[in-house]
Order: structure tokens, then C-alpha cells, then sequence
């Protein structure tokens, strides 16, 4: 029996098409980085209270084993990438202590504004930094960070290859980076209902809670135009990562992915 929702989905970017994936829609590859950001622009002031709704709150339990994961130390230097109001941050903070450093980075400015309030309400200031930045060209040297994370953002981004480089080049020898993203649901029969629920309910809370409803059909798209499970890890491998491997939460609905630097 054919899922309904892959009648009509386009093949998974490849990287030589002058077009790219923005969920299901095929936009020019220079669009997309515009198309994304006004998205985020659009869900910033609700993006808490939109991820708590969706997940049932599963997502703190995520990022809660993403931050036990990366075991990250007192006075290490680390950087979060596309880190919206800052969860996997707040948690690095507390571990890196005062003789540690954490980056928090977005490309987007009504994210990042966002995420630095709430550092702000949880009363870490001293340890965090804020930047601007594009995960495709990264503004940092060589060998930068102990440990290097994105949770939820690198299907976002336009060239994934590009973003998996620069984190390698910024992460120290011996170094970490962590990716915690959607993924290909491993468990039989879980497919098709997390589809089901995808594409109703998603898009339902999203017209009705934070008014938006095209904004997060995009967020289910674009799940499941993100490469599965193994094919990021490969991914990884030929970005120089080594010791590459993942993790399944919820049965697949969400993997975290890890590598090291060599």
C-alpha cells in the first residue's frame, strides 16, 4: 500500500541541481537560505511553546540525553549551532562552568534575539556568547571547539556537505560534534502513523496556536526530506569525521548522530 504522503514527494536533494528542496516544493538553490528564515522569523515568539505542543514534551527528553551525549566537561569551549532559544546551550553552560566558554549561534536574528532573553530569564550570563552566522561558513578558526552542536537544524540548511565540513574544521582534534535531528521512523507500522500525524495535526496547531499553518506543513516536509539514519552518517564520514555512529530516540522519529574530529 502506497503512504499518500510520498505520491507527490520529490527526490532528496543530491547536491548537483541547480534546485533544492524547501520541504516538498523545489526551489533555486540561492532562495532557500530567504525561504527558511522568514519561516523562523514567522515562529520565533512561539517556537517554545510550538515544541513542547507537538512533541507532548518528548522533545526535552531529547535533548536532555543529546546534552549527556556530547559529555561535555568543565572549562570547554562549546558551540551551538542553529541553537533558537538556546536548550541544548542552557545545559552546556551549566556542564562548561565558569572557565568555559559556549557559543551560541544562529542565522537567524529574531531566533537568536530570542535565545539570548531566555538565557537571560535562566540567569546564564556569564559563560555564553551570541554570533550570527551561517552554518555553511562558519567565522571561526581552525580547531575552536571542544565540542560542536545542532539539534534540529541541519535540514534547514541549504548545502548540508558544506555545514558538516565547516563543524569538522572548527572542531578541535579529538573533538566532538553532535547532531541531534528528525529522522526515518525504525520501528514497523510507527511510519505511517507518524505521517498521519504530521500532516493534521502539526499543521493544525500550527494555524491555530501560532497562526501560521504553512509554516509547519514546511517543518513536516521538510523531516521528511532530511537524509535518513545512515545516509547521514555517511554523510558525516565524508565530511572527516571518524568514529561516526548514532543514536535512535522514539523509535526513530529522532536520531542523534555523532562524530569526531581526527
Amino acid at each position: 500500500m502506497v503512504d499518500p504522503q510520498d505520491r507527490n514527494r520529490p527526490a532528496a536533494d543530491t547536491g548537483d541541481s541547480d534546485t533544492i528542496d524547501f520541504g516538498y516544493e523545489r526551489v533555486a538553490r540561492g532562495a532557500k537560505q530567504s525561504r527558511v528564515g522568514a519561516v523562523f522569523d514567522s515562529v520565533a515568539d512561539n517556537y517554545d511553546l510550538m515544541n513542547d505542543l507537538m512533541s507532548m514534551g518528548v522533545h526535552r527528553g531529547w535533548k536532555h540525553f543529546t546534552i549527556q551525549l556530547a559529555a561535555v566537561r568543565a572549562g570547554e569551549r562549546v558551540l551551538d549551532l542553529a541553537s533558537g532559544t538556546g536548550d541544548l546551550a542552557a545545559g552546556f553552560a551549566k556542564r562548561v562552568g565558569p572557565s568555559g566558554r559556549v557559543l551560541m549561534s544562529d542565522i537567524n536574528g529574531a531566533m537568536l534575539a530570542n535565545g539570548r532573553n531566555r538565557m537571560i530569564d535562566r540567569g546564564i550570563v556569564s559563560n555564553v556568547d551570541y554570533c550570527l552566522a551561517n552554518a555553511e561558513k562558519l567565522p571561526f578558526a581552525d580547531d575552536s571547539f571542544d565540542c560542536v552542536s545542532i539539534a534540529f537544524g541541519l535540514r534547514n540548511v541549504t548545502d548540508k556537505p558544506a555545514a558538516l565540513a565547516e563543524m569538522q574544521r572548527v572542531t578541535r582534534p579529538g573533538g566532538r560534534t553532535i547532531v541531534l535531528e528528525f529522522s526515518k521512523p525504525a520501528v514497523p507500522g510507527l511510519g505511517r502513523v507518524y505521517d498521519a500525524y504530521s500532516f493534521s495535526v502539526l499543521p493544525w496547531l500550527g494555524k491555530h496556536v501560532a497562526k501560521d499553518e504553512a509554516s509547519y506543513r514546511y517543518l513536516a516536509e521538510s523531516i521528511r526530506m532530511h537524509p535518513d539514519q545512515e545516509t547521514l552518517k555517511t554523510m558525516m564520514a565524508d565530511a572527516g569525521f571518524v568514529r561516526c555512529g548514532y543514536h535512535n530516540l522514539t523509535g526513530g522519529i529522532v536520531a542523534v548522530h555523532r562524530g569526531y574530529a581526527p
